[in-house]
């Protein structure tokens, strides 16, 4: 099980058009990706789980070793965002041998059309390592024909 997505740090694409087209399709977060994918930095992100139902659409994050204070969730002209950034306590006092985990800041974010969307009623919970995001959906007037009497 794949918990953080990982840039190819340093490799070098000979197709960039690309990158920027398949960012835009699937609404990748340019700032943060494209950083890891240009250069020397080493981009971590959550993995991400979007699922759809009849009444609302649902994001789980995988982020364990987090609290839910440490996250941040806003909704703002159309576009939901999830970040997060968890001070690492020292170790100044332990001889580290070897580590390898770490907590680094990090920030997605998904466009939902306000027309989708009942913002008011959008609620998230923390539990088990997951981040649990629901939208609901706005409800859609009913299409039934309704028969008029005559008084």
């Amino acid at each position: 099980m794949t918990l953080m997505k990982i840039s190819n740090e340093g490799k070098k694409n000979q197709f960039p058009v690309f990158d920027t087209w398949f960012d835009q399709l699937f609404d990748f977060p340019a700032s943060i990706d494209r950083v890891g994918r240009m250069g020397n930095f080493r981009t971590t992100l959550p993995a991400v789980n979007i699922k759809e139902d009849e009444k609302s659409f649902q994001l789980e994050v995988a982020a364990p070793g987090f609290s839910k204070e440490d996250f941040k969730i806003s909704y703002d002209h159309e576009q939901l965002t999830i970040s997060s950034e968890k001070k690492e306590e020292s170790v100044s006092e332990e001889k580290v041998t070897r580590r390898e985990f770490s907590y680094q800041a990090f920030k997605r974010s998904f466009y939902l059309p306000q027309e989708m969307i009942d913002v008011d009623g959008i609620s998230a919970q923390y539990k088990d390592g997951i981040l649990q995001v629901v939208l609901p959906k706005k409800q859609e007037p009913s299409k039934e024909t309704k028969q008029i009497q005559i008084l």
